[in-house]
């Protein structure tokens, strides 16, 4: 079977999972401890990061968008992105806002500071600065997102795309730690219920660890 090495609460791991569930393919997760820079992991992908896909044939793949696109190029239905140049193009600027842009400006702030500090440079503390940024942040993002939702069925236009993943693998990150007031965003929030009531969402919204438990309206489909 084909196997997902994965950090569970990584955002770019949580995007090739969720189109891989959206093509309905089957695939292992196999949980990698980047900060551990294994060196059987370091000689599939010695860039040291997740997620990396190995196929059954042993075909290894490393880096989000490159997977997601591989995965949408080779299991052709239900295209996520897009059919034309023009729905390509404006696609790709959303991914690379949620991938670029929002984990710079808000996952890396919250994620980073809130629970893989303690990893990546044991003994440290969270930086009270970077956690407030990141909180003002996502803030002016939901208000993006949702000002995009309002002149479109979804993202990127009239379908479900991979804009509509990169934008659920990050916000649903940033959702687990409760970094978000929903009530502030009610576009976004009609959004992400949308996203969120999906099959390929179950398995994300069911991840939890004891060390760090999710915020308790997480996998509530109605936040209550």
């Amino acid at each position: 079977m084909r196997q997902l090495y994965h950090f569970w609460l990584s955002p770019f791991s949580r995007k090739v999972r969720l189109v891989l569930a959206e093509k309905k393919l089957d695939f292992q997760l196999v949980a990698e401890p980047v900060w551990e820079r294994r060196e059987e992991f370091l000689r599939m992908n010695p860039a040291g990061t997740v997620p990396v896909l190995q196929e059954e044939d042993g075909t290894v793949i490393s880096d989000s968008t490159v997977i997601c696109e591989y995965i949408d190029e080779v299991y052709t239905d239900e295209p996520l992105m897009g059919k034309t140049p023009v729905e390509r193009a404006e696609i790709r600027r959303l991914v690379a806002w949620f991938d670029g842009k929002f984990n710079q400006e808000v996952t890396e702030n919250l994620l980073g500071e809130k629970f893989l500090k303690r990893y990546f440079t044991p003994g440290s503390t969270p930086d009270t600065g970077c956690l407030r940024a990141g909180r003002v942040n996502v803030a002016h993002h939901l208000d993006y997102l949702g000002w995009l939702f309002e002149r479109r069925k979804w993202l990127a236009g009239d379908h479900l795309t991979m804009a509509d993943i990169a934008a659920a693998a990050q916000i649903s990150v940033i959702d687990y730690m409760g970094d978000i007031k929903w009530s502030r965003h009610e576009r976004a929030k009609e959004w992400y219920m949308r996203i969120k009531s999906r099959p390929s969402m179950r398995d994300i919204l069911a991840d939890k660890q004891a060390v760090f438990p999710p915020a308790s309206h997480y996998a509530d489909l109605d936040f209550e």
